[in-house]
């Protein structure tokens, strides 16, 4: 079973910045991030970015110009970029990810158990 970490939630003030990263806690044979989710209190989860599967990126309309997506799949780290942070980006949020532990292994799909992100004043 792979687990997978978050880092860079917290609490900022509306017009903040965070950077939220996502990698496996063990060695892995490869990674490939795949995108980020998010819930909000009473909400279904949602997409907010990911990538495709030739590489393009996709953004919810409500993040657009202010959140990017990026990974480093050789580094097994994929990253979200939040800029110009809002009081409704306030949310749980989860990277998911296709991880292969071994070469001669099938891919699994795994979650993060996600990272709170606050944005109030």
């Amino acid at each position: 079973q792979v687990q997978l970490v978050e880092s860079g939630g917290g609490l900022v003030q509306p017009g903040g910045s965070l950077n939220l990263s996502c990698a496996p806690v063990q060695t892995v044979f490869s990674f490939n991030g795949r995108g980020w989710y998010r819930q909000a209190a009473g909400k279904e989860r949602e997409l907010v970015a990911s990538f495709t599967d030739d590489g393009r990126t996709n953004y919810i309309e409500s993040v657009k110009g202010r959140f990017t997506i990026s990974r480093r799949n050789s580094e097994k780290t994929m990253y979200l970029q939040m800029n110009n942070l809002k009081p409704e980006d306030s949310a749980q949020y989860f990277c998911n990810a296709q991880v292969r532990t071994e070469y001669w292994d099938t891919v699994g799909d795994y979650w993060a158990q996600g990272t709170q992100v606050t944005v109030s004043s």
